[in-house]
């Protein structure tokens, strides 16, 4: 018998971005509250057309306010988000299985 708790987050992904969120917050970059109320808007947002499972369609909501609130702090730009995005995209398409995904700078 596995008594082995149940993963908090569904995928790596989650409890990253869910760490950057909260890193943030203890550098003063945001209020909780303030992401709190943002993220709440968010997701009633989303939640008109479809349903939140709380997996990943949660956390993409989640990276949308999370964007959208560094934007609105002038820290990450839309451009610069989309640049990001795109290096990233390029790096993990072009990296072999099983190797570390390095983003190339240019």
């Amino acid at each position: 018998m596995d008594d082995a708790p149940a993963p908090v987050f569904e995928e790596p992904w989650h409890a990253q971005v869910f760490a950057i969120t909260v890193a943030l917050n203890e550098a003063g970059v945001f209020q909780w509250t303030d992401w709190a109320n943002r993220f709440g808007t968010t997701l009633k947002q989303h939640g008109l057309t479809r349903d939140l499972n709380g997996g990943s369609d949660y956390f993409y909501a989640w990276i949308e306010t999370l964007e959208d609130f560094l934007a609105d702090q002038k820290i990450a730009l839309p451009n610069d988000l989309q640049f990001l995005k795109s290096a990233w995209e390029q790096a993990y398409l072009q990296t072999p299985h099983g190797q570390p995904v390095k983003i190339q700078r240019t």
